[in-house]
């Protein structure tokens, strides 16, 4: 279990981290997501003890890390963001060195590279010069040597950042695998991460903590959460949506002949407007159900706090 009370941490007169609190339990895979300069790398350097905190405390397992740093950072697994490792050496001398650096014991090295080569498929580029390799492989690389030591606890800082999708969905698939037995905590500011691998959000903004829930709580914050929207081939009378029960509202998009079907709250509109449309027979090329627009909700959570001076 992971702990965090009061984590605060200043440079300067600048408070990147502000008064957070939260508890993550074993099975968790947390995004933690923030706008960029919302304080999310430096909390995830805080709770590894790669960055003293200015006040707070982060205990894992029990254990403070103020107290028990070595022990602490050895039942935890870091990929910075950025996944940064030695350019000249090849993969495998790379992860021996990690080894090492890690004390795994001599007759235990061999076993714990081949155990991480193959969770992370990079047998084809184990010899290879880490520089040479793709973003996608380095940063396998990088989730590679946060795995070496089986950690119970697994931080990843922007790991899907800059690769092209195939890449991403091969990270994601990783995580999913690894989440079974750990607790995996995903730092990023791609909104689609939430959706793809995490059972639990955290979005902090300012240093402060402004959500905690699941991806379900966060796509119903959305107007568009369980909304429909229909594209018509021609103009046709649709004002007849209105009277429909469950509808609340609806906008039409005279430029693309799209119509969004707002639903009241709590209500799934998907079986009476498939019935309108057909009863009406209307021109219907596209019916597309809505999940909910997280940016429009990440935008709302992470916007500034006006101030009481401000307000009036």
């Amino acid at each position: 279990m992971i702990l965090v009370e009061n984590l605060t941490r200043n440079f300067g007169h600048h408070k990147a981290v502000n008064n957070l609190s939260f508890e993550i339990k074993l099975g968790e895979v947390v995004g933690f997501l923030g706008p960029n300069g919302a304080g999310k790398s430096t909390t995830m350097k805080m709770i590894t003890g790669f960055l003293p905190m200015t006040s707070g405390k982060v205990s894992i397992d029990g254990l403070d890390i103020g107290k028990n740093a070595l022990q602490v950072k050895q039942k935890v697994g870091y990929l910075p963001e950025g996944a940064p490792a030695y350019p000249d050496m090849t993969v495998y001398q790379f992860l021996r060195f990690i080894a090492e650096a890690r004390k795994i014991p001599s007759k235990e090295q061999d076993l714990a590279i081949n155990r991480v080569v193959e969770k992370v498929a990079l047998e084809t580029v184990l010899n290879r010069q880490i520089d040479n390799l793709s973003k996608g492989f380095k940063r396998r690389v990088g989730i590679a040597q946060a795995l070496i030591h089986d950690p119970d606890i697994l931080i990843l800082d922007e790991p899907t950042d800059g690769l092209d999708p195939n890449q991403k969905h091969q990270v994601r698939c990783l995580i999913e695998d690894l989440a079974e037995n750990k607790i995996v905590i995903v730092s990023t500011h791609i909104l689609e991460e939430v959706t793809a691998v995490c059972n639990r959000v955290i979005i902090i903004a300012d240093g402060e903590k402004r959500f905690d829930d699941s991806p379900l709580a966060l796509q119903q914050r959305s107007k568009y959460h369980n909304a429909i929207t229909i594209k018509l081939s021609y103009m046709a009378d649709i004002s007849g949506i209105l009277e429909l029960s469950g509808v609340a509202d609806l906008k039409h998009d005279k430029g693309t002949n799209r119509v969004t079907i707002f639903p009241e709250t709590g209500q799934d509109i998907t079986a009476v407007v498939q019935q309108y449309i057909q009863s009406n027979q209307l021109p219907v090329d596209m019916v597309f159900p809505e999940q909910g627009r997280l940016d429009d909700v990440f935008r709302e959570i992470t916007s500034p706090k006006l101030t009481t001076e401000e307000v009036v």
